[in-house]
């Protein structure tokens, strides 16, 4: 079944915000390896991977429904963080805008009765329950051990041994 114009032009934006995400954490690893956090770094380098992969699954739905993906403009990311918790902070309110954005595509979805994006929105549905609740615990155990340093490398050496999903 062909994806409708309306659902193309929503998931072409999908595909832009899972860019632009991509690009957020880039820059997130970037400022944690300034503040000497190289497991954080290496967390959120594994999480750009990760977005970028988001953003090809939705374009190959497009693509396998006759409708050609369009990556439209995405801002140089503006993001300063002064430590770990400012950085998972702007992670979490990030998470919180795409799972905003897929919620509204699978409503849409919905409305137009595109029953074959189901499968495809309700993993991700799914993945930003993970998302989010995931980096929300990593910054309840920064906010946790507060300005306390072995706790916080401890932290750091626990994110930065998280491997790439197969």
């Amino acid at each position: 079944m062909k994806l409708s114009a309306t659902l193309s032009e929503a998931f072409n934006k999908q595909v832009t915000a899972e860019f632009e995400a991509s690009l957020v954490y880039r820059q997130l690893s970037y400022l944690l390896d300034d503040l000497g956090l190289v497991g954080m770094r290496d967390w959120m380098k594994l999480q750009a991977d990760e977005e970028l992969t988001h953003a090809h699954m939705f374009a190959e739905h497009m693509l396998n429904r006759d409708a050609v993906p369009q990556i439209g403009n995405i801002a140089a990311p503006q993001v300063t963080v002064n430590n770990a918790v400012d950085a998972f902070e702007a992670s979490l309110a990030h998470e919180r805008k795409i799972s905003g954005m897929i919620r509204d595509l699978a409503a849409l979805a919905q409305d137009e009765r595109d029953f074959d994006s189901r499968p495809l929105l309700d993993f991700f549905l799914a993945e930003q329950i993970e998302e989010e609740s995931t980096v929300g615990e990593i910054l309840d155990r920064l906010r946790l051990i507060g300005t306390d340093g072995s706790g916080l490398l401890r932290i750091d050496a626990e994110l930065g041994s998280r491997q790439a999903d197969a």
